[in-house]
């Protein structure tokens, strides 16, 4: 039976130095604290709350086309001016009426202009939905985000390979 031989000599025996990977070699593999999956959390409850998340990424994308079409609006209604300006100059004093007092500064929804209906989204829709993801991830898996993420990445990536690292800061 040969002897043991310890961490800090190699296979013959001899003292070797010790490398970068020799930290990472003890360290467990896998997601760093704040996205291992709390004890007693089911798959089944991961993948609902990645789920959920999806969903709200989703809204925040909505959310932000909306935003673009406030700004887009608001962005053409000021190009009008010009167009006014420019009617007027050509010549074309009634079309430059029409637009000014038909188009310019109109509501985009009766009674609403598109920072009332960012509003009215954020206030009905998206801020309770944020709020309900959040308490949910909170209650089911103490807060934690992203663990079906997390377990992804554990699934899919390569170990061992360079940007394949479990956790941001392990060596190549």
């Amino acid at each position: 039976m040969s002897p043991a031989v310890s961490d800090a000599s190699g296979p013959d025996g001899a003292a070797r130095r010790p490398s970068s990977q020799d930290g990472a070699a003890r360290r467990p593999a896998g997601p760093d604290a704040a996205h291992q999956c709390p004890p007693g959390v089911s798959d089944a409850t991961v993948e609902a709350l990645g789920s959920l998340s999806k969903a709200l990424e989703t809204v925040e994308r909505a959310r932000g086309a909306l935003y673009g079409f406030h700004q887009l609006t608001g962005t053409a209604d000021f190009e009008l001016d010009r167009a006014v300006r420019l009617l007027r100059e050509a010549g074309h004093d009634e079309w430059a009426d029409r637009v000014e007092t038909e188009i310019l500064g109109r509501n985009v929804i009766p009674g609403y202009w598109t920072f009332q209906i960012v509003e009215a989204y954020d206030r009905t829709y998206y801020e309770p939905f944020k709020t309900l993801s959040r308490e949910a991830t909170d209650h089911l898996a103490e807060g934690k985000d992203h663990l079906y993420e997390a377990r992804l990445k554990e699934e899919r990536r390569t170990p061992g390979q360079p940007d394949h690292t479990p956790r941001p800061g392990d060596p190549r």
